[in-house]
């Protein structure tokens, strides 16, 4: 079996407000000489880190596209800043689309062939302010289990929560008035809400999902203060984020997809698929906001659905 070429690195990121120089880590898989647009990877949590995507790293293999993928600033292998938690107005989209732009100009990517993105929760929010932009280069989007807003977003988990069993949706209830979230109750109502619509993998988690978790819970910092305090209660630096009056600018050809019982619900895409002029929108069977680590085929079907798509004529 040929070996896969995978290059590590660190591009110096300089953010005004802080005194060092901070540094994005990346990982390349393929060779970016090949001549195909490589498919840059921006990831959720926020705060979630590379590791949970690696299944994408398959593009290379199987359609020749190299694939580069980012810890974006504040988590993982990335310069961590927890003398920035909870500094909501340091923490905005800004930030990160600064970060992208630095990682695009250090890896040369804006000239011929141009480059794919591809953004996963929070990486599709972030990806689709992106490509609003119309950035040089940039030939594809996929928005997997995107957002078009948090407003959105939250009306998607009000419906979820509402098919809980009531005893849980008690027990939801009670931590977020009482600003407690370390009960057996709550902490078996998130566990249930996880298993059905965050990633549906049997066993769960499954391995692949590990580091994200790992992350999330060893540096609060980011998810914390652009979230809030549980998955279910966003009141952080996100919470009136919206991309919606922005996306009749993306000119790239948009793919759009979510899962059946995804956290991502389906009246967050609709403003992608009504307003993004080259869009197409595919909610997969069974799927949850992990669709890629899925089993029942969803993992395959994900992944001939997004390589077909970036190689499409």
């Amino acid at each position: 079996m040929t070996e896969i070429p995978v290059q590590e690195g660190r591009t110096p990121f300089k953010i005004s407000s802080i005194d060092e120089t901070c540094f994005t880590y990346y990982k390349i898989i393929g060779h970016l000489s090949s001549g195909a647009p490589p498919v840059i990877v921006a990831h959720g949590g926020p705060g979630a880190g590379h590791e949970y995507l690696l299944t994408f790293a398959d593009l290379w293999q199987d359609y020749g596209l190299p694939v580069i993928f980012y810890d974006q600033i504040g988590c993982a292998s990335s310069t961590h800043l927890p003398q920035k938690a909870g500094d909501r107005s340091f923490w905005q989209e800004q930030l990160f689309q600064d970060e992208l732009d630095n990682l695009l100009d250090h890896l040369e990517l804006r000239q011929n062939p141009g480059f794919h993105l591809l953004g996963q929760s929070w990486g599709g929010m972030l990806g689709s302010a992106f490509a609003a932009r119309q950035p040089q280069g940039l030939r594809r989007l996929v928005l997997a289990s995107a957002l078009a807003s948090k407003e959105l977003a939250i009306r998607g988990t009000c419906l979820l929560r509402d098919q809980m069993p009531p005893d849980m949706r008690q027990a939801l209830d009670e931590a977020e008035q009482k600003g407690e979230y370390d009960s057996p109750e709550y902490k078996r109502a998130l566990d249930f809400y996880y298993r059905k619509h965050v990633c549906r993998a049997d066993p769960f988690p499954p391995t692949e999902l590990l580091p994200a978790l790992k992350h999330l819970s060893e540096d609060t910092t980011v998810y914390r203060t652009m979230n809030g305090p549980s998955p279910l209660t966003a009141d952080g630096s996100l919470k009136t984020w919206t991309v919606i009056p922005r996306l009749r600018n993306i000119t790239a050809p948009t793919l759009v997809y979510n899962g059946e019982y995804d956290t991502s619900h389906d009246i967050a895409q609709v403003p992608f698929f009504e307003l993004i002029p080259k869009v197409r929108w595919i909610t997969f069977l069974n799927g949850g906001h992990m669709c890629h680590l899925e089993g029942g085929g969803l993992r395959e079907r994900i992944l001939k659905v997004v390589g077909d798509f970036l190689t499409q004529k």
